[in-house]
C-alpha cells in the first residue's frame, strides 16, 4: 500500500503529468469561457424579465428605461466577451471579465431597487469550476467589494423603511456585518470544496493517464511480441518468473527451463559462442550472462551489443524487459539476434563516402578536421609532421587549357602525394588545389623532396608538368607548440615556397 501511494505520488508531482494537468485545466477553461459567454448573451433577457415584473407591479421602484439599459449593457459585455473568448480563449482575465460583468449587473439592479440577494453568491459559486484557488479567492473578494458598494448605494433607501433601526447607518452596519459573515462562511466552505475538488480532479486525471499509458505500453509489447518473431533472426523469451525459456521462431514454440544453477547463458547463446569470432568472446559472454541481465536492465528500455560472427558477418544482440515487478526488476524479458552486416558495409560506405573527396579519393577537409580534433586530445608523437601543399599555376591552366586539364593536375598531385606518402600518414585534399599532409617521419625533407620529385616526373594526357609547393612542420622541431600552430607554420612555409616559384619562373601569381 505504501509502495502504490508512493508511486501515485511520483507521477502526481512529476513534470510530463503536471504538465498535462495544467493543459487540462486550460481546456476546462476555455470551455468555461464559452459557457460564461452563454450566460451573458442569456442576462440580455434579465431587462425584459425585470420589465414584465414591473408592469406586473412587482417591481413599483423600477422604471421601463432601466431595463433598457440593462439589456443595452449586456448586449454590449457579451460582444466584448465574445470576442475576447475568440482571441484570448483559454485567458483567465477573459474569465474574470464576465464575472465582473454578472457582478456589476447585480450592482446596477441593486441601484435599480430590484430586490436581488441570493444571487450574489451565484458568482463565486461559479469561479468554482476553475479549479483555481486564486481566481476563486479573487472573484469572492471582488465580491464582497460589490455586495458592499451596493448595501451602501440602497441603505439611505431601505434604511428608511426599516423601523427596526434608529438610523440608516445603523441598517448599513447591520447588513455588512451579515454579509462579512457569509462570505467568510462562503469563502472558508468553497475554499475547501476547491481543494478537496481539485485533489480527487487531478487524481482522477493522474489515474486516467497511468491508464492510457499503461495501454499503449501494453499494446507496443504486445506488438512487439509477436512481431519481432518475423523481423529477426532469432528471437527468445525469457520469463524469470516461470524459469523458462522459450523461442519464438519455432513453429510449436517449447518451453525450456532456466536453470541458473547449471549454466550462465541461454540455450540459443550457448550455441552461438561457438561462432564468434575470438576477440568478441569475452565481451559477448558478459553480455548474453542471464545472472546478471535482470540487474543491468533496471531503469533501461533495451541493452544491445554487436559483435562479429565467423561464419554470417556482423550481429545485433539485443535484449528487451517486456514485465517488471514493483520494484523495476525486469521479470520477463525478449532477447533477439539480427544479422546486420549489410548493414554494416552500408555504414562503413557512407561513412568512407562522408569523408572522401569525390574528386582525388583522399580524405576531405570533414576528415581533416576531425583528424585534427583527435590529435588535440590525444597529443603528438616525436615524429609528427604536417604539411601544407598547393599546385602552381593551376588558375592559368583552367584559363587556358580548361577545366577538365585542372582536374587531371589536382588528380595528378593527389597520386603524386599519395604514392610517396603510402602508409606513413594521411593526404587530405581541403580545398581547389590546396592539401595537407599529417605523417610520421624522421626525415620530413626528404619526404618533401619525394614528392617533389614524383611531381616532376609526371605528365598528364592534357597538361605536361607539374609544380607543387610545399612547406611542413615539425613536433621535433616545435615542441611547444600544438597542432594548431604547426599547421600555421607549415602554412606559412608552402606561401613562402610559392612565393620563390613565381619569382623564379617569372609568372603572375594567380
Amino acid at each position: 500500500m505504501d509502495i502504490n501511494k508512493t508511486i501515485t505520488n511520483q507521477n502526481r508531482n512529476s513534470p510530463e503529468n503536471s504538465t498535462k494537468y495544467r493543459e487540462f485545466i486550460n481546456n476546462n477553461r476555455v470551455k468555461l469561457n464559452k459557457y460564461l459567454n452563454n450566460i451573458l448573451w442569456f442576462c440580455i433577457l434579465t431587462g425584459p424579465a425585470i420589465a414584465g415584473g414591473v408592469y406586473t407591479g412587482v417591481f413599483r421602484k423600477v422604471q421601463m428605461i432601466t431595463c433598457l439599459h440593462i439589456s443595452l449593457t449586456m448586449l454590449i459585455i457579451a460582444l466584448v466577451h465574445y470576442y475576447l473568448r475568440r482571441w484570448k480563449p483559454a485567458s483567465a482575465w477573459v474569465s474574470m471579465f464576465a464575472l465582473l460583468a454578472l457582478e456589476i449587473l447585480l450592482l446596477y439592479m441593486c441601484y435599480a431597487h430590484v430586490g436581488i440577494h441570493l444571487t450574489w453568491f451565484s458568482v463565486p459559486v461559479l469561479s468554482l469550476l476553475f479549479c483555481d484557488k486564486w481566481f476563486y479567492l479573487t472573484t469572492v473578494i471582488t465580491n464582497y467589494m460589490m455586495m458592499v458598494l451596493g448595501t451602501f448605494i440602497t441603505a439611505p433607501y431601505y434604511g428608511a423603511l426599516r423601523t427596526d433601526f434608529s438610523s440608516v447607518t445603523s441598517y448599513f452596519i447591520n447588513m455588512i456585518v451579515g454579509l462579512t459573515i457569509e462570505t467568510v462562511v462562503m469563502l472558508v466552505v468553497g475554499y475547501g470544496l476547491l481543494r478537496t475538488m481539485n485533489s480527487y480532479l487531478e487524481d482522477m486525471f493522474n489515474q486516467n493517464q497511468t491508464i492510457e499509458a499503461d495501454k499503449v505500453k501494453l499494446k507496443d509489447q504486445l506488438h512487439i511480441l509477436y512481431s519481432m518473431a518475423e523481423i529477426y533472426d532469432n528471437v527468445n523469451l525469457l520469463n524469470f518468473t516461470k524459469m523458462t525459456e522459450m523461442s519464438l521462431r519455432e513453429e510449436v514454440p517449447v518451453e525450456h527451463t532456466l536453470d541458473l544453477n547449471s549454466y550462465n547463458h541461454s540455450i540459443m547463446n550457448r550455441k552461438l559462442k561457438m561462432e564468434v569470432i575470438h576477440k568478441y568472446v569475452s565481451d559477448f559472454q558478459k553480455f548474453t550472462n542471464i545472472k546478471t541481465v535482470q540487474k543491468r536492465l533496471i531503469g533501461k528500455k533495451y541493452i544491445t551489443y554487436e559483435f562479429e560472427s565467423i561464419f554470417s558477418g556482423w550481429y545485433r544482440a539485443l535484449y528487451i524487459p517486456v514485465e517488471v515487478d514493483e520494484k523495476g526488476v525486469p521479470q520477463v524479458i525478449i532477447y533477439t539476434l539480427q544479422n546486420i552486416d549489410e548493414d554494416k558495409k552500408r555504414e562503413e560506405h557512407l561513412v568512407r563516402i562522408s569523408m572522401t573527396d569525390e574528386l582525388t579519393r583522399l580524405y576531405n577537409r570533414r576528415c581533416f578536421e576531425e583528424d585534427l580534433i583527435s590529435i588535440r586530445n590525444n597529443g603528438m608523437e616525436d615524429d609528427f609532421v604536417i604539411y601544407s601543399v598547393d599546385v602552381n599555376g593551376l588558375k592559368s591552366v583552367n584559363d587556358k587549357i580548361g577545366h577538365a586539364a585542372g582536374d587531371e593536375l589536382i588528380k595528378g598531385a593527389a597520386d603524386c602525394m599519395s604514392l610517396v606518402v603510402a602508409g606513413n600518414g594521411r593526404v587530405y585534399r581541403t580545398g581547389g588545389d590546396e592539401y595537407f599532409i599529417i605523417a610520421h617521419s624522421s626525415e620530413p625533407e626528404k619526404l618533401k623532396e619525394d614528392i617533389l620529385s614524383e611531381a616532376e616526373k609526371w605528365h598528364g594526357k592534357l597538361v605536361n608538368q607539374m609544380s607543387l609547393s610545399i612547406g611542413y612542420a615539425t613536433h621535433k622541431d616545435h615542441p611547444e607548440s600544438d597542432i594548431d600552430e604547426l599547421e600555421r607554420m607549415a602554412d606559412k612555409k608552402m606561401y613562402e615556397d610559392k612565393d620563390r616559384y613565381y619569382q623564379e619562373s617569372g609568372l603572375r601569381r594567380r
